[in-house]
């Protein structure tokens, strides 16, 4: 049976990697999850470079869970870079944001976001979007691969 495809967790902040992690085990998740803490590193594990450069490119996530603002590198550049590459320009990219300005949700869709989801702010309902956003696309959406 092939190993499932893992999710990209592009985050900085240790407490939103937590709380994405618990929300992915309390939904019973049960793909690999791959954490890069800057916009860099996100790059390099999707393009097998860097510390990465041993992984299959070929192997693509599941699905990238992208915050825009991030250190060395930000969200929208590593979406414009996964958008112009022939192997990743297919992925699915949910921008997880506390922005709720309007031109940060347009940009995000202008680059190729498949969608914009704001952070919440409330413990449990952060719990409940995040697992609900991992069941769907790794359960119900339908991809071209």
């Amino acid at each position: 049976m092939p190993t499932k495809r893992p999710i990209l967790l592009v985050e900085d902040n240790p407490d939103d990697e937590a709380l994405a992690l618990r929300a992915f085990a309390k939904a019973e998740i049960d793909h690999p999850v791959v954490v890069a803490r800057d916009g860099q590193e996100a790059l390099d594990y999707l393009f097998a470079t860097g510390a990465h450069s041993t992984r299959n490119p070929a192997r693509t996530p599941a699905v990238i869970l992208l915050d825009l603002k991030l250190p060395r590198l930000d969200g929208r550049e590593v979406l414009r870079r996964i958008r112009a590459d022939e192997h990743t320009r297919h992925v699915p990219v949910v921008v997880l944001s506390t922005s709720r300005r309007p031109e940060d949700i347009h940009e995000a869709h202008a680059l190729g976001a498949n969608s914009y989801v704001r952070k919440p702010v409330d413990f449990e309902r952060f719990l409940a979007a995040l697992g609900q956003l991992a069941q769907y696309w790794l359960n119900i959406n339908e991809t071209a691969d």
